[in-house]
């Protein structure tokens, strides 16, 4: 009796609330609240034929890639960026993995299972590494491993140079400021496999496409992309 009412009597003491909104959680739910689960902008397009993907248009001519997939919409200042920004910047690595599990199990459901052999997250580079703590591209990886029960490999990409931010960069900036500084760090691991290559958003597409190229030389049978949440151009 007392240790089915010492969870309740906890969450008492130290409620904790929805990453998204900010409201105290109830008893079963797990980072975020039902009425935010309910009310996130889902894409919804592992739904749609691989070519209909709006954001496999984005790499037409660039960076052939097979699937090109977003678990949510970025919207400023809504739920999205909320998530993101407690991801990316309030140490709730957490979320990432959450976020993976729930859109592995969706994509598990539609059968994406069988189309991938390995997860690579995009790399940061050590010393943002050593800032934050953790990828929250790495975060989202495994997560998506546990939903898809496919094996992710946060080591297989290396980022060789700390590069400027690329924030308020236009497409051809964030390009040449990314466009050499990534290398497989294990081939094996790549090498012959489908390799479904993760960050948290996608908005030019340059990191991705710098790393799809470097995954491709380095002998992967073909790229597919995965994000957190993707921008309109």
């Amino acid at each position: 009796m007392l240790r089915d009412l010492l969870p309740d009597f906890l969450s008492l003491l130290f409620p904790s609330v929805c990453l998204a909104c900010g409201q105290s959680l109830r008893r079963g739910e797990r980072h975020l609240c039902t009425g935010c689960r309910a009310e996130l902008p889902y894409t919804d397009f592992h739904l749609l034929p691989p070519a209909d993907s709006p954001l496999g248009r984005r790499f037409w001519g660039k960076l052939p890639v097979q699937y090109a997939l977003s678990y949510l919409r970025f919207v400023q200042h809504g739920r999205v960026q909320q998530l993101l920004h407690q991801l990316k910047y309030q140490g709730q690595q957490e979320v990432g993995v959450a976020l993976g599990e729930l859109y592995g199990a969706e994509l598990a459901g539609s059968g994406f299972t069988r189309q991938f052999d390995v997860i690579v997250p995009v790399p940061l580079h050590r010393r943002k590494l050593a800032r934050r703590g953790y990828n929250q591209a790495a975060a989202f990886a495994e997560g998506l491993g546990t939903g898809l029960a496919l094996p992710h490999r946060a080591d297989a990409l290396r980022r060789t140079e700390h590069t400027a931010s690329q924030t308020r960069k236009s497409r051809a900036q964030r390009w040449q400021n990314v466009a050499t500084v990534f290398e497989t760090a294990e081939p094996t691991q790549i090498s012959g496999h489908r390799v479904l290559l993760v960050d948290d958003v996608l908005t030019t597409g340059a990191t991705l496409e710098a790393c799809g190229l470097a995954l491709l030389a380095a002998g992967a049978a073909e790229v597919s992309i995965a994000t957190i949440a993707c921008a309109d151009k």
